[in-house]
């Protein structure tokens, strides 16, 4: 039985405007100029979207090169990532991208979700393995579904020509404990489809340049946009490497930890050190910006705006 239609995915508040040409993130990474761009997630609840609304709001006059809306644990977000991204772009003429998992469905769900996107007119797809459903330690494929990102990557690439991009780990992913079979791995999941990388998010750019290095001498020319996360809760931060295997730097955690019950001196340094990030990876040739806002604006305004880069 079909869903009954979200019309809180029909409240944003920016006037209509054309949709964006061209749609594909493709034709306008490594063109000279760097991208920048946002990730959401879609909301559980209605105070959620509207908090979610205020935040694009405030991002759009950024005018970034694309944002991406996240897919939760087997599926659970399926309607709500493919019209959220449906609406930002077509109403609000953000370039958008939706991500995919291989976590919780079959080959022929997947297709039904491609499908679908692709009517809607969004040509991008993040493509991921995803991760263990929730209780879960060890990630299973659904029987008739796919085991790995490359594999999802093909088949979306085989659906519809779709522009897709793929994640990459500067510090490696937490269950491949080797950094060559991880870049390995990246490789077949661009020759399978994959025209961009992002990062998982880091707070040492040097894991960033080892990374990069490391895939151009292993032959991988797609663009890499770099995840930057700023750090606006110390707990809450602290929970999200613990899951994806990043670090915080010693004199980044020692400052962190000495305001960590000043709320708004944790938002200063968390600000301070994303943008002294930003501005040295900009100086150092990165080919982007992909900023997790955790449905929040404020940081990533002003981030962006201290920067003052051209962007495509």
């Amino acid at each position: 039985m079909p869903a009954p239609p979200q019309t809180h995915l029909l409240r944003l508040q920016s006037p209509p405007v054309e949709t964006v040409t061209p749609k594909r993130i493709d034709r306008l990474l490594g063109q000279g100029l760097p991208s920048i761009s946002f990730e959401f997630f879609p909301p559980n609840t209605e105070a959620g979207f509207a908090s979610l609304y205020k935040t694009i709001d405030d991002l759009h006059p950024l005018k970034p090169t694309y944002v991406s809306v996240t897919y939760g644990a087997g599926g659970s977000t399926r309607r709500k990532t493919v019209e959220l991204v449906e609406k930002i772009q077509n109403q609000l003429g953000i370039r958008s991208m939706a991500h995919l998992t291989c976590v919780g469905h079959a080959a022929e769900e997947i297709g039904g979700i491609l499908d679908d996107l692709w009517r809607c007119g969004v040509e991008n797809v993040l493509c991921l393995r995803g991760d263990p459903p929730q209780g879960q330690t060890q990630f299973v494929a659904t029987e008739g579904g796919f085991s790995h990102a490359s594999d999802l990557a093909q088949f979306a690439r085989s659906r519809h020509d779709f522009c897709i991009g793929v994640a990459g780990y500067p510090e490696g992913h937490p269950q491949c404990l080797n950094k060559t079979r991880d870049l390995e791995m990246l490789k077949l999941k661009l020759d399978n489809g994959g025209a961009f990388v992002i990062t998982q998010l880091f707070f040492d750019n040097a894991d960033f340049y080892r990374f990069r290095d490391a895939a151009r001498a292993m032959g991988i020319k797609a663009p890499i946009l770099a995840g930057i996360m700023p750090v606006l809760n110390v707990a809450q931060v602290k929970r999200f490497i613990g899951m994806c295997g990043a670090k915080i730097p010693h004199p980044l955690l020692l400052k962190l930890e000495s305001v960590e019950g000043d709320a708004e001196a944790v938002y200063r340094a968390g600000v301070e050190h994303a943008a002294n990030q930003c501005r040295d990876l900009l100086a150092n040739g990165a080919d982007g910006l992909h900023f997790y806002t955790l449905n929040k604006s404020k940081a990533t305004v002003e981030i962006v705006k201290l920067l003052n880069v051209k962007h495509v």
